[in-house]
């Protein structure tokens, strides 16, 4: 392998790199626009914490599980009918009006 394609594979490694760390760098400031909303996810479809006897995101057993949460739009989860905390029960959510 010449030194010329060796500095330019490296300056490919290097760019690429810059640009997954730009593009993680946006995932974060939208993952901060975001909340967990509890109790209005489907079945297998929550993001994580779905109480005992399950691991995390995907393992909720039954549709609005009052301790699985989804996230959603800062700001849209009491609207849609779900609550910022976990609560009992898997009653389906009602949207709030206004």
């Amino acid at each position: 392998m010449t030194n010329a394609l060796k500095l330019s594979l490296a300056a490919s490694a290097v760019l690429a790199m810059a640009a997954g760390a730009a593009t993680g760098g946006t995932a974060v400031a939208a993952e901060g626009a975001k909340e967990k909303c509890y109790g209005v996810s489907l079945k297998g479809k929550n993001d994580c914490a779905a109480g005992p006897g399950t691991s995390c995101a995907g393992t909720s057993t039954v549709d609005y599980q009052g301790n699985a949460w989804k996230h959603v739009p800062a700001g849209s989860c009491v609207k849609m009918g779900g609550t910022l905390t976990a609560h009992k029960g898997n009653a389906k959510p009602v949207a709030k009006k206004g």
